[in-house]
């Protein structure tokens, strides 16, 4: 009997540790906040990809129980279509050039218009490829067109940038800051003169319908104020 109930505490306490994971909650993430949200509950089922595809999922019936995007347009077109509750803003991040670690091919963003540069950026519909794309445009006609010949891949989100760079199959790349630093020293980051930056912010909303609404209010509520902000300031990314 003793021993049946020492083995029923030691299951008790095991069954209390979680740290706060939420097994039961299902988030969909833009890839750049993969090891900023792993790191923060590491029990919760994610599904990390390109903003937009994510987006387009919930459109056509997944239901997931928080949408969180690299940007705040794409919730709130959701929010339009009362797929999910009001969005609200959770951090904000930077644009930088990315290169591979030890390469000195492309130095600036002038670098990017030589002929022989190979470059990556995000498709269009993503984020990463809608701020990419403001930064072009603020180079001028010429220069961006330029750059634009240059362009050997579209990726659908910013982790397919990052695998071409680490792979050597791209000189550069225009990616978040927090993936150079998730990156662990196989890239090189080159900041972009502040006229040139983007305002990228982040927006997190409740999907309707959810059945863990409790879990995923204190999983949004750990992003603005609790131990999510502390993983996401650690891996780079700004206040809102």
């Amino acid at each position: 009997m003793k021993r049946l109930v020492a083995l029923a505490a030691v299951l008790l306490v095991a069954g209390c540790g979680s740290g706060g994971d939420s097994p039961h909650l299902t988030v969909f993430a833009a890839t750049s906040l993969k090891s900023a949200f792993e790191r923060y509950e590491p029990g919760t089922r994610y599904s990390f990809a390109g903003s937009d595809e994510l987006a387009a999922q919930i459109r056509q019936g997944s239901t997931p129980d928080v949408y969180a995007a690299a940007n705040v347009r794409l919730p709130m077109q959701l929010y339009a279509k009362k797929l999910v509750d009001l969005p609200v803003v959770f951090a904000s991040n930077r644009l930088v050039l990315a290169v591979p670690a030890g390469s000195s091919k492309v130095r600036s963003l002038n670098d990017l218009a030589k002929p022989g540069v190979n470059v990556a950026i995000g498709s269009a519909s993503v984020p990463i490829g809608s701020y990419t794309r403001q930064v072009l445009a603020r180079l001028g006609a010429a220069r961006s067109k330029a750059v634009l010949k240059n362009v050997k891949s579209e990726e659908p989100d910013v982790g397919g940038i990052v695998g071409k760079l680490t792979q050597g199959a791209v000189d550069a790349g225009l990616v978040y800051v927090t993936d150079v630093e998730a990156a662990r020293g196989r890239l090189t980051a080159i900041a972009l003169p502040a006229r040139l930056q983007p305002v990228v912010r982040y927006g997190v909303a409740i999907a309707r319908g959810t059945k863990h609404r409790g879990e995923a209010r204190a999983f949004v509520e750990g992003l603005l104020k609790g131990s999510g902000r502390q993983q996401l300031l650690k891996a780079g990314f700004g206040a809102p």
